[in-house]
């Protein structure tokens, strides 16, 4: 079993960040400023040895990736970040890319969505995300065709994989899709696998699958979207918002605390649409260094429930998805709680429930 870990890079100075959020911003900032906001709930969440790594660091790429091979992630999935012809938080690609002598294998997932400062239920705009023409394609293509034609780039039959989160964003997503497949395999990467990642999206948009190869399952977020329209929670979230005098006691009915062992068991228990889909898997969740008392968590995680259901899923995946890859949530998403990397509070333990689970279902 292939487990490819999400691997999110905004843990490095970019101008864009300095200039909405403050000098020096990444998003340590967010994990130190957590506050723990009920009993059950563990923040903020501290890096082993107080290791706040900036990632403009070859060495601490070199770290992470050396830590994945040995507790056997198969490879990284980096979220990629493209605003008018142009990357952003490019750099900790750019020096895998670089560095040859770094084993890992890596795809990117086009994390396709406009960005928004957030304060309550406002927002304001602060990178649109705009498709363009063949000229916006072609630069975007020629970024990514060094990426393709690297051996440790993770292929399916062949095929570089490129996923794009939320595809129904994008205007003229057919003709898109068949100008990159030509410069591909006209510049010799052949074509593009592409799989698309987000909840909304799926085979029948597709026409049968005609532009996607595959989907992902998200987790926890297919599982967690649906968990969290049940009619409980729904109302819960209207008594919040309608319901509540003071802004206090409204963030404190926001908060939503769910059930770690109901997403996993609508996990073990989906199907999938077709053949086509890749089952996910997640560690936790917890966005509230993001959000605040606005945000979800899991009251009841634990480290040995995720092995015991890493390990399920793990057979599920060959039982009913009959697939060899599984897409993890996440290798460093410090601020939405899905994070392999060590902290103080578990140390190595998660790292070492993955390496349990492959190795007890004889991976």
């Amino acid at each position: 079993m292939k487990i490819i870990a999400f691997y999110l890079p905004q843990f490095h100075r970019i101008d864009v960040n300095d200039k909405n959020w403050g000098e020096g911003f990444t998003e340590w900032e967010n994990v130190k400023s957590a506050k723990s906001l009920c009993k059950k709930h563990i923040q903020p969440r501290i890096p082993y040895n107080n290791n706040y790594y900036d990632l403009e660091s070859t060495d601490v790429l070199k770290w992470q990736c050396k830590l994945a091979n040995q507790y056997g992630i198969y490879g990284f999935c980096f979220y990629h970040y493209w605003f008018s012809g142009k990357p952003l938080m490019e750099t900790p690609i750019k020096n895998l890319l670089n560095n040859a002598d770094i084993k890992i294998r890596y795809c990117l997932s086009w994390a396709n969505e406009s960005w928004y400062k957030k304060a309550g239920f406002q927002k304001e705009l602060i990178l649109k995300q705009e498709y363009g023409d063949k000229n916006e394609w072609q630069k975007h293509c020629q970024f990514l065709l060094p990426y393709f034609m690297d051996k440790r780039y993770i292929k399916i039959d062949g095929k570089p994989v490129f996923i794009i989160y939320r595809p129904e964003l994008i205007e003229r997503l057919e003709d898109m899709i068949t100008y990159m497949n030509q410069f591909m395999c006209e510049h010799g990467a052949g074509e593009i696998c592409f799989i698309y990642q987000y909840i909304h999206y799926n085979h029948k948009k597709d026409k049968g699958g005609r532009l996607f190869s595959y989907g992902i399952e998200y987790q926890p977020v297919y599982a967690k979207y649906a968990q969290m329209r049940t009619p409980a929670m729904l109302f819960r979230k209207m008594m919040s918002i309608f319901f509540t005098k003071s802004v206090r006691n409204r963030n404190r009915l926001s908060l939503l605390t769910l059930n770690y062992d109901r997403t996993w068991k609508r996990i073990l228990k989906h199907k999938p649409i077709d053949e086509k889909i890749f089952p996910g898997a997640f560690v936790n969740w917890d966005n509230t260094p993001r959000y605040g008392a606005r945000g979800s968590f899991y009251g009841n995680y634990s480290v040995e429930k995720f092995e015991k259901y890493l390990e399920m899923q793990i057979i599920h995946s060959r039982r009913i998805y009959k697939k060899e890859m599984l897409f993890l949530f996440a290798w460093n998403e410090w601020g939405e709680g899905g994070y392999l990397e060590p902290d103080i509070q578990e140390n190595y333990a998660r790292l070492k429930a993955v390496k349990k689970a492959l190795a007890s279902t004889g991976e």
